[in-house]
Parts: C-alpha cells; structure tokens; sequence
C-alpha cells in the first residue's frame, strides 16, 4: 500500500511560514535543494492545498526562464509532469497536470491507495495536513529543520489533543546546519 508522507521545511520553532507570511528562510542552498529533488523522485501523486498549489505554479513553466540552473531544470522536469490534486472551494480550474479534488481528502486518499501506481502520496501544505492527521491518514513525517526561530506564523504539526508515537527512520544534517528528520507513525 502507498504511504502517505507529509513533507516540509519547518523552523527550529516548528512553524512553515512565519507571522508574516514570508518564509524566504527556507531557501535552499544547493546540498539542500538536491536532497528535494531526490525526495520528489519517490512520490508518485502530491496532494495540495490552494495556498501551496498558488505558490507552485512557478514550476509549471519554470522551464522557459533562461535564468535556471541545472538543478532547477532538472526539479521543473520532474515536477511539471507529476500528478497532483488540488483542494480548494475557491478555484475553478488549475492548470498542468492537476485536478481538482471531487472528494474529501480522506476519500482521495483511499481512492489513490486502491489504485496500481508506484510512489508515495505526498501531502503539501499545514492545512490539509492537519486533516490528514486529525483522521490518522499520515504514515510519516518529514521535516527539514532550519536554524532559525521566527515566532509564530503556521505550524507544521496540526495542533491536536490526540497522542500520535513516532519512529525515527532517518537523519541527515546539511553543511549549512538544516537537519532532516523522517519520522513514521508507529502503528
């Protein structure tokens, strides 16, 4: 069965923007935005809210900008192409290789379970995380921890009264002093 990752960059503090909105301190340098783009290689549909679905769309024609590196080409190629499903009320369409959601995230979620494909069901953006893990749909967490304490903004962990026990699978710490932790649900 396909697991479910819910995957972000977070500040030591635990938030993924912060009171300002702004999340600039999450720019990667070139060690962490390989480490993404081998993350992305594992996932085989992503799941997004509007508000990360907005912000990604730079990457649907990214390749036309003349200003990219290797790296960012190589993203671009593996991001454009890659199924996605989008949960809003608000838009009408969306564009590339994206759908709207037609069910809850709960029934999208067991849609794509039942479903023959390879690669993980990634969960893009705190608030359908947060419905993710209020109905126990996340296998696992990963976050990549940033040296820097911004005071508030939006969580990465859903603010829940509900105990959920963690397995560490996996570290790495990035020259630049980010830390990646892989967590999965311990069922």
């Amino acid at each position: 069965m396909r697991s479910v990752t819910y995957s972000m960059n977070v500040s030591l503090d635990g938030y993924i923007v912060g009171p300002d909105g702004g999340f600039g301190w999450t720019a990667p340098d070139e060690e962490v935005f390989r480490f993404w783009i081998e993350e992305i290689r594992q996932v085989g549909v992503h799941l997004l809210g509007r508000r990360l679905y907005e912000t990604m769309l730079y990457w649907e024609s990214a390749d036309q900008d003349p200003t990219l590196d290797a790296s960012e080409l190589e993203w671009t190629a593996l991001w454009k192409p890659l199924p996605k499903v989008v949960f809003s009320t608000t838009l009408p369409a969306v564009q590339g290789h994206a759908r709207l959601a037609s069910g809850t995230l709960a029934e999208e979620i067991e849609r794509l379970r039942a479903e023959p494909g390879q690669g993980d069901i990634a969960i893009g953006g705190a608030t359908l995380a947060a419905e993710a893990a209020a109905s126990g749909l996340i296998d696992e967490y990963r976050t990549v921890v940033y040296p820097v304490l911004v005071g508030g903004g939006t969580p990465f962990f859903p603010r829940h009264e509900r105990r959920v026990d963690l397995e560490l699978v996996e570290t790495r710490t990035f020259h630049s002093n980010v830390v990646y932790l892989r967590y999965r649900v311990a069922r």
